[in-house]
């Protein structure tokens, strides 16, 4: 396949735009990025990109994808109101064919919106089946993906050791990798943390965690178990101290400005994850209060540091929802930028469209004016997912059936007497 015509946009080492670059890719793979790559037009398929702007896939790195079929549900709600809506009286209501059609809803509304990676905190995972379905769903939808399990509760004795055991086992296809989504030390124990780290690192899984305020770092660090295997959400309200624990041990941190600032997590510490040097990604969270792309992520992020006083550039916006994603999920070896020997995670945006002609700057355009209906081609790992604005690999139709009979199911269910 060979992209030609277009305006390139790569992020490593940083966001830079490529005059007059075509991208050339190979079984999947970035094999050359640079001006008159001809090839013989018999031996590859060539993709016009006139008019668009060329760029690695988005990376999410915390997503609630089960959830996207309770969609703006929980608009207004503050965060102690969505765990009670959401964790303590929808969740009980899903079945496993719910789930696989929440995740195939929700992985496509990602790749609709140029997100080519997910990291999906799945924390749906009432029975082995619903964790069954949640990978079909992954696997069928033709995302790239880190399914991070989560125990069915944050109590003790809803661990699940065993399923986490056969998870990694699985041998999961390529697009699929597997995770640990822990609740303790913030809404579980720290015992419970204990176990769970021993587990990942036994399994080679990396970890991932909500926390916010002061104390969890601490105490993860008091019990010996930071690395460069944690993944930290939010981390509003950590102290200078924490910031430097998490660094000093080679953690990484996601960000999810949209809600948190919606929910009342507190400011978005994007810009202080960044100053400890901490490699931090943007995360949509959850779609019942926010979006599910990353354009509004990205101007959140842009737009919260700003207020506060922080010089965070578009540039570092853009290589925080592609490049630095990547290298907080561990793999910066294969998606993130254009460098040949990547996978061929890229999305094509409209450039020619009336909220973006004309471009000056492609790379603060496409921080602080592109959106959704911009996305006019994805492809993961060099297969066309979309073109033309339209989904070519998935049946939308049936994944929009599924998902529309399951949202009114779990309605139905959560106002039944005797609900949660």
């Amino acid at each position: 396949m060979l992209i030609t015509n277009g305006t390139v946009i790569d992020t490593d080492p940083q966001p830079r735009v490529l005059p007059g670059a075509d991208v050339l890719v190979e079984d999947g793979t970035i094999v050359a990025v640079g001006p008159g790559l001809g090839v013989d037009p018999g031996a590859a398929e060539v993709v016009d990109a006139t008019g668009r702007i060329v760029l690695p896939g988005f990376v999410d790195t915390h997503r609630h994808v089960w959830q996207s079929v309770i969609r703006s549900i929980a608009a207004d709600a503050t965060l102690g109101e969505y765990l009670g809506l959401i964790l303590g009286r929808l969740a009980p209501a899903f079945r496993a064919e719910d789930v696989y059609a929440a995740n195939l809803w929700g992985a496509l509304e990602a790749l609709n919106a140029g997100v080519t990676t997910v990291y999906d905190w799945s924390h749906i995972q009432l029975t082995p089946a619903h964790t069954d379905a949640a990978i079909d769903a992954l696997r069928e939808s033709g995302l790239r993906s880190v399914f991070a399990y989560a125990h069915p509760a944050g109590d003790d004795d809803a661990r699940r050791e065993d399923e986490v055991r056969r998870i990694a086992s699985l041998g999961l296809p390529d697009l699929v990798t597997p995770a640990l989504a822990a609740w303790g030390p913030v809404y579980g124990s720290i015992g419970a943390a204990e176990a769970d780290w021993r587990l990942a690192r036994e399994l080679g899984l990396p970890i991932s965690l909500h926390a916010t305020g002061v104390g969890a770092v601490e105490r993860l660090h008091e019990s010996g178990l930071l690395g460069p295997d944690v993944m930290f959400v939010h981390g509003n309200g950590f102290t200078d101290e924490a910031m430097k624990l998490i660094a000093d041990s080679g953690g990484v941190a996601s960000v999810a400005p949209v809600v948190e600032s919606q929910m009342g997590h507190g400011h978005p510490e994007t810009g202080r994850f960044l100053g400890f040097g901490i490699p931090t990604g943007l995360g949509v969270d959850t779609v019942t209060d926010a979006p599910g792309d990353l354009f509004t992520v990205m101007r959140a992020a842009f737009a919260g540091e700003r207020v506060r006083g922080g010089s965070l550039t578009t540039a570092e916006v853009l290589r925080m929802a592609t490049a630095e994603g990547a290298r907080v999920l561990g793999m910066e070896d294969r998606i993130g930028s254009l460098r040949p020997g990547k996978q061929a995670d890229i999305i094509m945006l409209r450039a020619d469209a009336l909220n973006l002609a004309p471009v000056h700057d492609p790379i603060g355009a496409v921080v602080t004016c592109a959106d959704t209906s911009n996305v006019d081609t994805v492809i993961v790992a060099g297969r066309i997912v979309k073109r033309a604005g339209r989904l070519v690999q998935a049946d939308a139709r049936r994944a929009l059936d599924l998902a529309s009979r399951t949202a009114a199911r779990i309605a139905e269910a959560a106002q039944a007497p005797g609900a949660a």
